[in-house]
């Protein structure tokens, strides 16, 4: 990674445009009226990437300094798939409150926050707080990210198979920040019949054991058809399986589910359910991993996302350009849709403008745009 000037300082002039004496003059301007940082700035097209390295890949809590690596990679497709400029940033704390306090500090340097592998559950309560602090777009991708694709594969895997959303069984391995996030998003598409499921097994207020978060969950899915009890028992007879746990799912298990199921082994590099099992008895697969077909791969989402947010100056993220963003990748696949071919591929280049450009119109609709 490198900065570089956008424009030629080949001599005195330049030089005295875009340092002292000219800058005092946008200094000025933007002392006046601090909408001006939008126009005369990098802000509005900057976004810091910011960790704890708590929760980095598959690797866990390996802290920040080994964190940059993976910081500076999300950098650099920022750049590459999105065309928005981003900033790694790696904190030396653990701590919720010293996070918070240090990213609303940083954030007049930056137009949006994408919060990166921090772990659950304290990830939540640092996004959502940063939402109600901050007038920009605050985003963690390890939710959203991977919510907004997963429902664009889903989506296609659906039509594929003839089902509708309110009336497909999901379950969902994993109640961490991928999974709730993935359950909110399928609810908010139209799922009904979801059941979340944890090491203890499914999120129910059956349950005593349950975080807040967890609790909350619980009756916005399970309770609804009032599914209980293990893994096994929600599997059987289900439709989608969406795996975003590790460990694995045993092949008598997955051998339970509904005819034609679709089963999603997001886990990397070890899928929960692996594709040569799974397609033993389910018509769509899809994994995390890029030496499979239909990867579930953020990087189709987050370019896009902040791309289409910074283009209106959006004030936040809503649920409404999530589903937007989502719907957007599901039909860039059209006509070439297949078993194989559910979610298009990062390098297709409809993929960045089709996002931001459903991101930015939702945005309006959602009234969080300002241009």
């Amino acid at each position: 990674m490198e900065i570089l000037s956008t424009v030629e300082l080949a001599g005195r002039d330049e030089l005295s445009l875009a340092y002292t004496p000219g800058v005092a003059r946008v200094c000025e301007a933007i002392a006046a009226d601090p909408e001006m940082t939008r126009y005369y700035t990098w802000v509005p097209n900057t976004v810091a990437v910011v960790t704890d390295g708590t929760a980095v890949l598959g690797l866990g809590d390996i802290g920040p300094a080994a964190a940059m690596p993976v910081m500076e990679g999300k950098a650099v497709l920022f750049k590459q798939f999105g065309g928005v400029d981003a900033v790694p940033i790696c904190l030396a704390t653990t701590d919720t409150e010293e996070i918070i306090e240090t990213v609303a500090r940083l954030a007049p340097s930056f137009g949006g926050i994408n919060l990166e592998d921090i772990s659950a559950p304290r990830c939540f309560e640092i996004e959502e707080r940063l939402k109600g602090m901050l007038d920009i777009p605050v985003f963690h991708d390890d939710q959203h990210g991977t919510a907004v694709v997963a429902l664009a594969a889903l989506t296609n895997a659906l039509r594929l198979t003839g089902r509708e959303m309110a009336t497909t069984r999901v379950v969902i391995a994993g109640a961490g920040a991928a999974g709730v996030a993935v359950a909110k998003i399928l609810l908010g598409a139209g799922v009904r019949d979801l059941a979340v499921t944890d090491r203890q097994g499914v999120l129910s207020s059956r349950r005593h054991d349950l975080t807040p978060v967890k609790a909350g969950l619980a009756r916005l899915t399970a309770d609804t058809f009032d599914r209980h009890g293990s893994l096994a028992d929600v599997m059987a007879g289900a439709d989608v399986y969406i795996g975003v746990s590790g460990g694995t799912v045993p092949e008598e298990v997955v051998a339970t589910m509904a005819d034609e199921a679709v089963i999603f082994g997001l886990a990397n590099p070890n899928p929960e359910v692996h594709p040569d099992v799974a397609r033993r008895h389910a018509r769509v697969v899809a994994t995390g991993r890029s030496d499979f077909p239909n990867q579930i791969n953020n990087v189709l989402a987050f370019p896009g996302i902040f791309r289409g947010a910074f283009d209106v100056h959006a004030s936040a993220i809503t649920e409404g350009m999530k589903l937007a963003a989502a719907s957007a990748l599901a039909d860039l696949v059209g006509a070439d849709l297949s078993e194989d071919l559910i979610v298009p591929s990062p390098f297709d280049p409809r993929v960045g403008p089709a996002v931001s450009s459903a991101v930015a119109e939702a945005a309006r609709r959602d009234a969080v745009a300002r241009r």
